[in-house]
């Protein structure tokens, strides 16, 4: 996480929507926002967001009564790419019926927040040959608001990850901001070797195997590319090692392979996957905050995440845009 030192968000208060793990309220609360409501469907996720925020999420939204959630000014949500009910009439609300935008878009017409922030994965703007995102702007549209959307890699922004994600950001029409815009990307400072846990801690994750195989190659300096230097088994997904000089692999929710969901790493001459608290730390999470007990749940949920680090960025620029001011530390 960035550390904001005038948390000039305050007063303004946001909704958390498929909040996973809370990355978003992370984000905005580190700039003084205030969480009026969150909804989360999954138990274990409800169980670590409780463990950290003192509140648990409601449950399953297509249950939720749109006109009961409290009002806010930022409503925020990492909703699920589904296929749309209409494909390909780019009749934005209507389409959005029977998908979980919907539920999104009901809460939004419903409330009127002044802005309305999403992310999603990359290919989210390539689903249904487009006319999902088509979809989402026209709806958006529909409802009164103005939309921006953009795709941007963890790795440009301090993270040492590949995780393209898709962006989007909506402004009420009435508030007349057109000159919004991303953060820009900036050159990679940290690597995965930078967020490794002591080896003491992580005796469990080794691996020891006769078919590992490791190229004959030191690797010296830092990349902000992956850095192959091996495998294991046949090589597929969750068999490949690499160094803890360059950036992490995607992190995935699922997956197979004895490095399932992290990769494999030579770390000090011995080959591990991460420990879930270094995903935590290359999805930009502060070490305070709590994970569950369960090891494969954990990388699930992490997996699944968003990177905090990036929604901090863009946050950042959300209210610079709504004229709010702060300083970095």
């Amino acid at each position: 996480m960035i550390k904001i030192k005038n948390k000039n968000l305050n007063g303004l208060k946001f909704i958390d929507l498929f909040a996973g793990l809370g990355g978003f309220r992370l984000a905005l609360e580190s700039f003084g926002a205030e969480c009026v409501y969150s909804n989360e469907w999954d138990k274990y996720a409800q169980e670590v967001y409780q463990m950290n925020f003192g509140d648990k999420p409601d449950g399953d939204i297509t249950l939720v009564d749109e006109n009961t959630i409290p009002n806010h000014d930022i409503l925020c949500a990492g909703f699920p790419c589904q296929a749309f009910s209409i494909s390909g009439k780019q009749k934005g609300f209507e389409d959005s019926r029977g998908t979980l935008f919907f539920d999104v878009a009901r809460i939004i017409k419903a409330k009127r927040p002044k802005v309305v922030f999403m992310e999603n994965v990359k290919n989210f703007t390539t689903h249904d040959n487009g006319n999902t995102l088509k979809v989402v702007k026209n709806t958006m549209d529909d409802l009164g608001y103005d939309f921006y959307s953009n795709i941007l890699n963890s790795l440009d922004f301090g993270i040492p990850q590949k995780r393209e994600r898709i962006y989007m950001v909506c402004f009420r029409k009435d508030l007349n901001i057109k000159k919004f815009k991303f953060p820009k990307p900036f050159k990679l400072s940290t690597f995965v070797e930078d967020l490794l846990l002591p080896d003491e801690e992580v005796s469990n994750l080794i691996v020891n195997r006769p078919d590992l195989v490791l190229k004959d190659i030191e690797i010296k300096n830092n990349s902000n590319r992956t850095i192959r230097i091996g495998t294991v088994g046949k090589g597929g997904q969750g068999e490949r090692i690499y160094s803890p000089k360059g950036i992490a692999i995607t992190l995935s929710a699922y997956g197979g392979g004895i490095f399932a969901k992290t990769g494999g790493y030579l770390i000090n001459g011995k080959t591990r996957k991460l420990h879930p608290r270094e995903c935590a730390r290359i999805m930009g999470y502060p070490d305070s905050y709590l994970i569950h007990s369960s090891a494969s749940q954990a990388y699930k949920q992490f997996g699944n995440s968003v990177v905090v680090n990036v929604l901090q960025y863009i946050t950042k620029n959300i209210g610079e845009a709504l004229n709010y001011e702060y300083n970095y530390i």
